[in-house]
């Protein structure tokens, strides 16, 4: 019994470590929803929520909390969110809008919502150090790149051509079907299917969205008038985007074998 209480207080303590960033950006989300859209010496919630994820980015490097490779990751990912972010909150397209008025912004996206993407990415990057993770029976990376970079042109060419997303789905679950996912904990290896991994990370990070929406951080459409939750439907958008994190992050801090073993590169 005493055993298995110090295994889930070890695996909580390290999510929650992993998890840090996003956690701390969730809290502030709440926290500055006071302030609505009124400038206060010049600057608006958005922009402090930019300062204080740089703050939180320069404290876990300071810390070394997240190692500099780590960091070159998330900044990739940071810059392709933001590409995707343009893109669908353009007004012809309008998927969701941020309401409330920035200083730093490139068109209609304030330049702290990079960082919540990039929060997934840290999320990852720091879980497989922390966690001493290996991958088993993990598809080559050419396979998992051609998923991940056509789940990345699905989100915004959907508005042209005919949604995909089914076929990517297929796609991943006929691919990842037998990868495992190796930890330890307690000195312990465990392992775990990689597929329910994700879908458990996805529905988190929805119910995140949820708590985002409410505070007014980005609203879709018909929230305007009223809030109300976010549709399931998200589930899935959250699910790709969560593998496109999840390959740009293995492909550069790893290291596959030719029999499917991947692990962390030696420092």
């Amino acid at each position: 019994m005493i055993s298995l209480f110090k295994s889930c207080f070890e695996f909580s303590f390290k999510a929650a470590s992993a998890a840090l960033f996003g956690i701390l950006l969730l809290v502030a989300f709440v926290l500055t929803a006071s302030m609505g859209s009124q400038d206060f010496y010049g600057f608006f919630r958005y922009d402090y929520l930019l300062f204080y994820a740089l703050i939180i980015q320069a404290c876990l490097l300071y810390l070394k909390l997240e190692s500099w490779a780590e960091a070159k990751v998330i900044a990739l990912f940071h810059i392709m969110a933001m590409g995707m972010e343009i893109f669908l909150t353009h007004p012809q397209i309008a998927s969701w809008q941020y309401p409330q008025p920035a200083v730093f912004k490139i068109l209609t996206v304030p330049l702290f919502a990079g960082f919540m993407y990039s929060a997934v990415g840290s999320f990852f990057a720091r879980s497989l150090r922390q966690f001493q993770v290996s991958f088993e029976k993990l598809p080559n990376f050419s396979n998992m790149l051609a998923l991940a970079v056509l789940s990345y042109i699905n989100f915004m060419s959907k508005f042209f051509v005919p949604d995909i997303r089914l076929v990517l789905f297929a796609w991943s679950v006929i691919i990842f079907w037998k990868t495992k996912i190796r930890f330890q904990l307690q000195q312990h290896q465990l392992q775990l299917p990689m597929l329910p991994v994700l879908i458990i990370l996805a529905f988190i990070i929805w119910i995140a969205e949820n708590i985002s929406t409410f505070n007014k951080i980005w609203l879709y459409p018909s929230q305007v008038d009223a809030w109300h939750m976010v549709g399931w439907g998200k589930l899935g958008s959250w699910y790709l985007l969560l593998l496109l994190s999840l390959v740009l992050v293995l492909k550069i801090l790893g290291k596959r074998s030719e029999d499917g073993i991947w692990k962390l590169k030696n420092k």
